[in-house]
């Protein structure tokens, strides 16, 4: 088959006195995300939706978190090495959508520098990488500003 559907989901616990990695994008906030890389939610789940798309397994099956080589490792090397895995495949991504779920912080100035980074890595358009945000009106722990979820879906093309 020459299409591929691949579906990501990635969580994070949102602390104080950590840096906030999303999209690639550093941006300001009172907390970060707390993991064994930069917890980038949104790379991470990229990085599950090409993966499984492509029926190579997941994020930590490529990147476990029990790798001290990885401890705080930046999410676009992630990104860059999990599409190496799907281009030797022979495949090549055609576009993403994706829904980040967080109370805080508003993202949508953020949501072209995101689109950038992603598509500069993986070799696409802007117009390929949809970022969409919304909140879980203050339920749950995303609601209470606990955590945060992403999640992807993408389409890979044999080439």
């Amino acid at each position: 088959m020459n299409l591929r559907i691949g579906f990501g989901v990635d969580y994070h616990q949102l602390i104080e006195d950590r840096e906030f990695w999303l999209g690639g994008v550093k941006i300001p906030h009172s907390k970060g995300a707390l993991g064994h890389s930069d917890a980038d939610v949104l790379l991470h789940a990229i990085c599950d939706a090409m993966l499984g798309a492509a029926c190579l397994g997941d994020i930590g099956v490529h990147f476990p978190d029990t790798d001290a080589a990885l401890k705080n490792i930046d999410s676009k090397i992630l990104l860059q090495q999990s599409y190496e895995l799907i281009q030797q495949q022979g495949y090549r991504i055609v576009n993403i959508d994706s829904t980040l779920c967080l109370q805080a912080p508003k993202i949508k100035d953020y949501i072209p520098a995101m689109q950038s980074a992603i598509a500069s890595i993986l070799l696409l358009q802007n117009s390929d990488v949809s970022i969409k945000a919304t909140t879980t009106e203050k339920m749950g722990f995303v609601g209470r500003e606990e955590g945060l979820v992403a999640y992807a879906t993408l389409l890979l093309i044999k080439y």
